[in-house]
């Protein structure tokens, strides 16, 4: 079991999250350091699961308002007031299966909480499919509430929301 501790993301991290995002293609959209960088500095809340020396995960999260050009968050702003869109959740291969995520997850809740939004949103692929992602986004109490294609139709995701209230 690693010996993990949860941090803000800052400058220095970047290049460590880059690696572990494009590992995790076609999960989660590449990016490249521009990209990834502008994408770090509208979110509101971003958070690293790591060791002394290295990234293990990390969690990204919009709120709504946010000048992102993204189909699901777009989805999600045309029906909801308010909430705290989990654009990206990357777990590294050695830090899989050890409550990383769900320590994330965890610490999301009780910032989003406290911040007064009533939900959680995410997006998991169906196609291709991510099938473990889904199973613990809805071990998580996270619930489908519509699907969507993107990228020109080769993909095809589930849209999913936890309510915090």
């Amino acid at each position: 079991m690693l010996t993990t501790q949860l941090e803000a993301v800052i400058a220095k991290d970047i290049p460590q999250f880059l690696e572990l995002n494009n590992l995790a293609v076609p999960h989660v959209n590449g990016h490249d350091m521009a990209s990834l960088t502008a994408l770090i500095d509208q979110a509101w809340f971003c958070r690293q699961v790591c060791t002394a020396d290295k990234m293990h995960g990390f969690l990204l999260v919009l709120t709504k308002g946010r000048p992102y050009a993204s189909l699901n968050y777009g989805w999600f702003c045309d029906r909801y007031d308010d909430f705290a869109y989990v654009d990206r959740i990357v777990i590294g291969e050695a830090g899989r299966g050890q409550g990383l995520a769900g320590e994330l997850y965890q610490s999301l809740f009780v910032a989003a909480r406290a911040a007064g939004l009533t939900r959680v949103c995410c997006e998991v692929n169906l196609e291709p499919p991510n099938l473990n992602s889904l199973a613990f986004h809805q071990y998580l109490g996270f619930v489908e509430v519509g699907q969507q294609e993107t990228d020109g139709g080769s993909k095809r995701v589930c849209l999913l929301v936890k309510d915090l209230v």
